[in-house]
């Protein structure tokens, strides 16, 4: 069976787009032939900056014959159905048969399609695929109508077996498929023919281009480290950062080199930051300082002087670069000293979101909660006020401005520069963080709460303004923030009333939205109103009971007459407040999955009290997922809901609630007094336990039951035709329902 080898050669493809374009071509080839009834053993696509490549093994010689039949209509159908069903099959009447049917005669077709040879199936899947090639961007070049990334000079494509290889037919706006290609751009230009892939792989090895993504990538990290391990420093890793420059050259040629010591005292966060963007250089640190001290570089040839002219020419753009960094270091820390003042007050002509008003807006918003929320995660609400009211400041320095992704960072920095607690100090750093699941979370209280405040202030102005993800649409990483919450309040096993936080800052948002029209008996309504809800919340008929205690007190009148913002907020603040509950319990569900918590053992433990309590829901969950992982906990839900289920059959039949009155006395079985005292014994165990919080020891008391309860549908019938004991075991199967929905919503159990 043959092999085929295709090369799409052309000017420097972007290097963020060749991973995702060597895998577009070997899906859409391989699907191409595969519909047109070739199979290949293995498939295996390549890129570098100058070329896509796809090697396929095993390719079918050619597609095989194919024999269909076809019913058409009866002999005696109207002229007009037999001629669209010559049209379908693309023959004619004299080409139909007729055949006999159970309802009478009726037109057959036939049809053959003879095979084709792999390389005519070859040639028309390929020119499909190259003139709809989905390249994010594309251009024109001569007076063709071809689109590329950029100008496409050839293509080699060839099918090889033992006996030689032949060039597929194949031309497209004047580039005719061939068997050659070419080298690297300076050092081996020389076009060399090729006859598969071993042998152009071979060949381009000593035409100076590594044809594999990660042969480069291993080749740079292998050159880089060995070259810092050799001067006793150590490369800072960059997996993106590697990747990139893989990308950029054929033949990698890794050279390193020196940072001039006018700035080795920058930030290391600053030169590595500068070096990456500006240069796609990686920073080289000394592990006994921990300051970045050289930088490595990679070229794309190799030189007579071993690369000395391409690192002085490097360090002289480098020099030039970090002399801009050095430059709004110095203005940076000039305001920081002078308390950052000037950063906070422009702030207030700098724009949130349109409708969620300014940053300096946001931060007066974030600094009440982080005030509300500190003494719940043990944190000063002074020092915790503080950093909310610093966090962001370094939004307005001219270093972030440069570098954005140095948000936070700088905040540190310039928080100490500033004389600032070092709590203070680390919050305006780790209160973005986490920035995604794998990312570390903040650890100090201050760290904390301001990171809470800062997430739960912009989901909920998100929500106020009805901004929330659709679909996989998420500009506003709303599912980061709430994964952010979660993970920190399971990470550090916070207790946190999430309701009540989420209902103050959906009000503060709310009211603040509703500000240009509220009246000034209103603004005392608004006041006394946050008041209230910092402490008893606003959730459901609590939201209503707040607003009826309010509008009746000794306050001015404020009537919540229809159509005002006061009766709006009153009839939707409830709904959107359990609306971004249960968006935090979607992530939380995500999360626990991830960890191996099966999904209707989240939903039965969602469905209990207390679910705004994250950390005590997730430890609900293990302990449940971990009961119904033994035997006697499957078992135990098919007892559940065995009694259920025949308890809600009796209950409709009956038209009676069977929850009062079970009673050992009219136990007529051994079976059913055991049952009862081992009931007894669940409820003194559960009790307890869950009032500790114990849910290890509430799921093994509620285990427990499974014998007894199996044990009791061996030997009695609950149905007995004696209406005082049926009636007696109705309200047993209660107890045994009441006992485990105690502890979970077994319900919510599947299978």
């Amino acid at each position: 069976m043959p092999d085929l080898l295709i090369e799409l050669f052309s000017e420097e493809i972007p290097a963020r787009m060749q991973s995702a374009a060597s895998e577009a071509l070997k899906k859409r080839v391989t699907d191409g032939l595969v519909e047109a009834g070739l199979i290949y053993a293995v498939a295996r696509a390549y890129a570098t900056p100058r070329r896509l490549v796809l090697a396929i093994e095993g390719l079918s010689p050619r597609s095989p014959d194919l024999r269909e039949e076809r019913k058409g209509p009866r002999t005696d159908a109207p002229e007009k159905a037999l001629e669209g069903f010559l049209r379908s099959t693309g023959l004619t009447r004299d080409q139909l048969e007729v055949r006999d049917d159970k309802k009478g005669q009726v037109w057959f077709a036939v049809i053959e399609r003879p095979g084709r040879a792999a390389a005519e199936i070859v040639a028309e899947v390929l020119e499909g695929v190259i003139r709809t090639f989905p390249w994010p961007k594309s251009m024109r070049w001569g007076a063709g109508s071809l689109r590329w990334v950029r100008p496409l000079h050839s293509i080699l494509c060839i099918l090889g077996d033992e006996g030689g290889a032949e060039v597929v037919p194949l031309d497209i706006d004047g580039i005719r498929a061939g068997d050659t290609t070419r080298g690297h751009r300076f050092m081996a230009p020389a076009p060399f023919a090729v006859a598969g892939f071993e042998d152009y792989g071979t060949k381009l090895k000593r035409a100076k281009v590594m044809l594999d993504p990660a042969e480069r990538a291993d080749h740079i990290w292998h050159a880089a480290t060995n070259a810092a391990f050799a001067q006793g420093l150590e490369v800072v890793e960059d997996k993106a950062l590697l990747a990139e420059v893989a990308g950029l050259v054929e033949w990698p040629v890794v050279l390193i080199g020196p940072i001039a010591d006018a700035f080795l005292d920058l930030p290391p966060e600053v030169l590595q930051t500068s070096m990456k963007e500006h240069q796609k250089f990686f920073s080289v640190r000394d592990p006994k300082s921990g300051r970045i001290v050289r930088f490595v570089t990679v070229a794309n040839r190799e030189t007579a002087d071993n690369g000395e002219t391409i690192l002085h020419g490097n360090e002289k753009v480098l020099s030039a670069r970090l002399s801009d960094a050095a430059f709004f270091w110095a203005n940076d820390l000039a305001v920081a000293r002078a308390g950052m003042g000037q950063w906070l007050d422009s702030l207030s002509h700098v724009t949130f979101h349109n409708a969620l008003g300014s940053q300096a807006a946001r931060i007066e918003r974030i600094a009440t909660l982080a005030r509300q929320v500190a003494p719940l995660v043990g944190a000063d609400p002074d020092l915790a006020e503080q950093a909310a009211r610093t966090a962001k400041a370094d939004l307005a320095s001219e270093m972030v401005y440069e570098f954005p992704e140095l948000q936070g960072t700088m905040g540190r920095y310039y928080a100490q520069a500033a004389g600032l607690p070092d709590p203070v100090a680390e919050a305006c750093e780790m209160h973005y963080k986490p920035l995604g699941p794998a990312d570390a979370l903040p650890r100090h209280p201050v760290s904390i709460a301001v990171s809470l405040a800062d997430k739960l202030d912009t989901l909920t102005g998100f929500w106020a303004i009805d901004e929330k993800p659709t679909g996989s649409k998420d500009p506003f990483a709303l599912r980061r923030a709430a994964l952010g919450v979660i993970r920190i309040v399971l990470d550090h096993d916070l207790r946190l009333g999430l309701e009540r936080l989420i209902d103050m800052q959906l009000l503060t948002h709310v009211i603040a939205l509703n500000l240009d029209t509220a009246q000034e008996r209103e603004m005392f309504f608004m006041e006394q109103l946050v008041d209230e809800i910092a402490h008893h919340g606003v959730f459901g008929a609590a939201f209503h009971a707040v607003l009826d205690k309010l509008t009746h007190s000794d306050a001015p009148p404020v009537p919540i007459e229809e159509g005002t913002w006061l009766a709006r907020m009153r009839a939707h603040l409830p709904a959107m407040s359990n609306d971004l509950l249960a968006f935090f319990h979607d992530r939380l569900k995500v999360h626990l999955r991830d960890q191996g918590i099966r999904h209707d053992v989240i939903d039965a433990c969602l469905a209990m009290p207390g679910n705004d309590d994250l950390t005590l829901l997730a430890k609900r969950a293990v302990a449940l997922n971990a009961a119904l992982g033994t035997e006697d906990g499957e078992n135990l839900v098919q007892g559940f809901k065995r009694a259920n289920n025949i308890l809600i059959q009796a209950e409709q039949k009956d038209g009676v609630e069977y929850r009062f009155g079970a009673d050992p006395k009219f136990a007529e079985d051994a079976t059913e007094t055991a049952l009862f005292a081992a009931l007894d014994a669940a409820d003194a165990a559960i009790a307890p336990a869950l009032e500790a919080e114990d849910f290890a020891a509430a799921m093994a008391a509620m285990a427990a039951l499974r014998a007894p309860i199996d044990a009791f549908f061996e030997a009695v019938q609950v149905n007995a035709d004696n209406a005082v004991v049926r009636r007696n075991r109705l309200n047993l199967l209660h107890r045994i329902r009441e006992t485990c929905l105690r502890v979970a919503d077994l319900t919510r159990i599947e299978g």
